[in-house]
């Protein structure tokens, strides 16, 4: 996925000031996966063994666990979407309507 339509997605985009934060599942910090995370985003890039080398479950990283990615999910499955196109629409949809107070409120 992030070979296939992440870092192609990106390419429509100006990364140059973007972060990149992601868990430390065992698949998600692969030394390919890592290595390619990095090539993308330099120091950027907040995982376990990247440049900002952040535990999972780190204080700092928590209100994505337990609010962010239960509430994108909860708004995304609301309409129990019958297609791919139309789960990735919803995706679209619910992130895109994320507004920074939010996350404010959270942290």
């Amino acid at each position: 996925m992030i070979t296939n339509f992440f870092i192609l997605e990106l390419n429509n985009h100006d990364v140059q000031e973007l972060w990149f934060q992601q868990d430390g599942a065992t698949c998600h910090t692969a030394r390919d996966t890592i290595d390619l995370l990095k090539d993308t985003f330099g120091d950027r890039l907040t995982s376990r063994f990247g440049p900002v080398n952040w535990p999972p479950r780190s204080c700092d990283l928590t209100p994505l666990d337990y609010f962010l990615w239960g509430y994108v999910k909860s708004l995304v499955y609301a309409d129990k979407p019958q297609t791919l196109d139309h789960l990735k629409d919803n995706i679209r949809r619910v992130i895109a309507d994320i507004r920074p107070q939010m996350l404010e409120k959270v942290i």
